[in-house]
């Protein structure tokens, strides 16, 4: 559901209107709290840009700006699920798999990306080179290390964890770039209702960490 569908530019103006409410209700809280939040604006320097830390305001104008080239370079906002949805169907085939027996892969459409390259694809290739860009950031700065797993349980969280939230993405048609970030920018109302449910999931989530003996 498009608020710009429903209401037009009022739609917009409401959610930004509700954005700028939430935004300084947090800020009122995070300084009731915490104090003072630091880093929230800073001007940023060559230095800090490659090796950071970057302040919130540069990050958020960074997302704004590269959400803004992905809809006008690939016609769409950004999303990053579909692809690891694509590479599994890929294998899958690979390994035997008739995709004509799918109601949703032997669509015309859908099966004609299935079957061409995974490089022609637009989330692919993002999330290709965001992994690649991380790894080079992370290198740049020096913090690209291989890092020994907590502990056993702590793998076994991550197991449980990665794999609830990909089914989660999957039902939710998005993780937290495609479903609420491009959504809530794209003005649909699912981002909103993602938004909710994946707090919801969060405090469930932080409650469980000491099963597996994790610090919160």
């Amino acid at each position: 559901v498009s608020l710009i569908a429903l209401w037009g530019w009022g739609g917009a103006a409401l959610q930004l209107g509700l954005l700028g409410l939430l935004g300084l209700g947090l800020w009122r809280w995070q300084t009731y709290v915490w104090g003072m939040p630091s880093g929230l604006i800073q001007r940023p320097t060559w230095r800090s840009l490659f090796y950071g830390p970057w302040s919130l305001v540069t990050g958020a104008m960074a997302l704004a700006l590269l959400n803004t080239l992905t809809l006008l370079l690939a016609g769409r906002p950004w999303g990053v699920t579909w692809g690891f949805t694509l590479w599994s169907a890929k294998l899958a085939t690979l390994l035997g798999w008739n995709p004509t027996s799918s109601e949703f892969w032997s669509q015309e459409s859908i099966l004609e990306v299935l079957q061409a390259s995974v490089f022609a694809d637009v989330t692919s290739v993002m999330n290709f080179g965001i992994v690649l860009g991380a790894a080079l950031a992370a290198a740049i700065a020096g913090q690209l290390t291989v890092r020994q797993p907590p502990s056993r349980r702590a793998v076994l969280a991550a197991l449980i964890g990665g794999l609830l939230m990909g089914y989660g993405a999957w039902l939710a048609f998005g993780c937290n770039v495609g479903a609420y970030f491009s959504g809530i920018a794209s003005t649909s109302l699912h981002g909103w209702v993602w938004i909710a449910f994946a707090l919801l999931g969060t405090i469930l989530g932080v409650r469980l960490r000491s099963l597996f003996q994790l610090a919160n």
